[in-house]
């Protein structure tokens, strides 16, 4: 990508967020420039996911301020893709929470209860969460998870 001219990335929409990655002997000016251009699409949509992949792949080159500075903060908080890996950290920390309680609670438990409990969403976990305080065994936890399938 570093060799490739930054021109046939910044004309075409389906290329537009690697352009970044491409030579330039000005990176802050290609990069303003790929805002530029993401500002200009005109399908709201498209322009949100493309501004929250060329965010993520510009963060393997330009540091963090300068990326929020040029491409704006308010347009990929609206980007699916942005959502999606938001969610997905919401569930994780989620996640290693209960785990963290359930091993303090019950010390080991079985690998498969644990992929069980990996596999709910966010909403679940939280509610796992709150559920897992009237829990006094392994048991209770495997008929919450069998209740969980069947709602």
């Amino acid at each position: 990508m570093w060799e490739q001219d930054p021109e046939l990335f910044l004309n075409n929409e389906a290329l537009l967020a690697l352009a970044p990655l491409t030579q330039t002997t000005s990176p802050q000016g290609l990069l303003s420039q790929v805002a530029q251009r993401i500002a200009t699409i005109p399908n709201r949509g498209a322009r949100e996911n493309i501004a929250g992949y060329t965010e993520i792949l510009a963060g393997l080159r330009f540091e963090k301020n300068l990326i929020r500075r040029l491409l704006s903060e308010d347009m990929m908080q609206e980007s699916v893709i942005y959502q999606d890996i938001l969610q997905k950290g919401r569930q994780q920390e989620a996640f290693t929470m209960i785990n963290r309680l359930l091993n303090r609670c019950f010390n080991q438990i079985d690998v498969l209860l644990i992929e069980r409990v990996r596999g709910l969403s966010t909403e679940q976990l939280e509610n796992l969460a709150e559920a897992l305080l009237d829990f006094t065994a392994v048991a209770d936890l495997e008929t919450w998870l069998n209740q969980q399938e069947y709602n």
